[in-house]
């Protein structure tokens, strides 16, 4: 009779190795959860509250000391003043209490009926209060001999203050305004199209000028390494110097791509090339394709020298011309580079914000959704409303990429 063995993985040993596998699989697990889920599960929380940009500072009550009258000889008369506030106009604080050290040598002569004094102990119970709640609390005061020995003033001691507010972030309000307001009127479809346009064009356009660059730069020739180093630098420059390049180059009253056109008879004016619709968006989708082609002819001229020269000799031999041989045997090599490439580039220039911001600000009919975040959580405000159009910019890409990973890389074999 053969003897039976348990199944291949289900060992105390196989588990062992599981456990352990997990354990050092934990770490990296939990650093991307700390990096990647705990702000994108924070940015839905918030797309849901009523969340302006003050509310990201808990109410608090706010207190001001400090001493009125004459305290400078024994037998003054001085009054204790304390200013209080409720730091939030919309919401209320609970349980107002104060407590402060009166200095040694000021003889109290009144007390506030909400307030206890206990040797130089000051406890004060205020209630509830309302939101934008204002109180001054005066303490009439006999100036002694020991208040001007010891030198202390009251706002030397700081009073401390306590009190319960409905944090806005971790209570259980929550609201469909952020979207309704994003989704209501045609700004968002003026919008959506705005990001729709400088994403496609810009990523095609970037994998086509870098295919074209790599293919100029396949064959090796004297100067390829330094032609390869001028192609990059569009990449490799900070984003702000080149901006501002641009935008001093095509500048409407001192540039010279405007003087030279009027030099040379194109145009009888100047152009505002970041200012006019929807020249600007031609050009900071230009813009795109400019800075970002080298990614592409990196990855796309690796590829294309890893190709084996046999089959172009083949096809040489064959009689196949030079486009043949490219479309017929270069471009199926190059689908899957190609396919990755356009995945990432087409999330990377969703998601771009910089570029526009600096050349355009979203003017002139180049306000993308990330433009929008900003411009509805901190131009505004509204940091519920920006956290909104956040997560209408995450479900976009994650219908992009379930779509293409589903369809397109299966069509092309990935």
């Amino acid at each position: 009779m053969a003897e039976s063995h348990p199944p291949i993985g289900t060992g105390p040993l196989a588990k062992r190795e599981a456990r352990l596998a997990w354990g050092l699989l934990f770490p990296t697990i939990a650093a991307v959860a700390l990096v990647v889920l705990l702000p994108l599960l924070a940015i839905f929380w918030i797309s849901f509250k009523p969340v302006g940009l003050a509310d990201l500072r808990a109410p608090e009550v706010v207190l001001r000391e400090d001493i009125r009258g004459d305290d400078e000889a024994v037998g003054d008369a001085a009054t204790i003043r304390y200013r209080l506030r409720n730091s939030s106009q919309d919401q209320p604080i609970t349980g107002v209490t104060f407590s402060d050290v009166i200095p040694m040598g000021l003889a109290v002569q009144d007390l506030d009926p909400r307030c206890t004094l206990e040797n130089r102990d000051l406890t004060c119970d205020l209630g509830d209060w309302e939101p934008g709640n204002r109180e001054i609390l005066t303490i009439p005061v006999i100036v002694e001999q020991p208040y001007l020995d010891n030198a202390l003033r009251p706002q030397d001691s700081p009073a401390t203050t306590t009190g319960v507010a409905p944090n806005v972030l971790t209570n259980t309000t929550f609201t469909l305004d952020n979207f309704s307001r994003i989704f209501s009127g045609e700004e968002f479809v003026e919008v959506l199209w705005v990001t729709l346009f400088y994403t496609v064009f810009g990523t095609i356009g970037a994998l086509l000028v870098g295919l074209f660059a790599a293919l100029l730069l396949n064959k090796a020739f004297r100067g390829q390494g330094i032609l390869r180093g001028l192609y990059l630098f569009p990449y490799v420059a900070p984003v702000i110097a080149v901006a501002f390049a641009w935008l001093i180059l095509f500048d409407p009253f001192s540039g010279s791509a405007n003087a030279l056109l009027i030099q040379m008879g194109v145009t009888p004016t100047a152009i505002n090339f970041f200012g006019e619709r929807p020249l600007a968006l031609i050009m900071v989708t230009v813009f795109e394709i400019w800075r970002y082609f080298p990614l592409s002819f990196l990855f796309i001229l690796a590829r294309m020298q890893s190709i084996d020269t046999d089959m172009y000799e083949a096809a040489d031999m064959d009689g196949a011309s030079p486009f043949q041989q490219f479309w017929y045997l270069s471009v199926p090599q190059l689908l899957g580079i190609l396919s990755v490439l356009f995945l990432l580039r087409f999330i990377w220039t969703f998601n771009k914000f910089d570029d526009i911001f600096l050349l355009t600000g979203g003017n002139a009919g180049t306000r993308t959704l990330t433009v929008s975040v900003y411009e509805q959580a901190f131009a505004i405000s509204n940091i519920g409303a920006g956290a909104a159009v956040a997560v209408v910019i995450f479900g976009c890409l994650l219908a992009f990429s379930i779509f293409f990973l589903k369809y397109i890389s299966r069509e092309e074999g990935l």
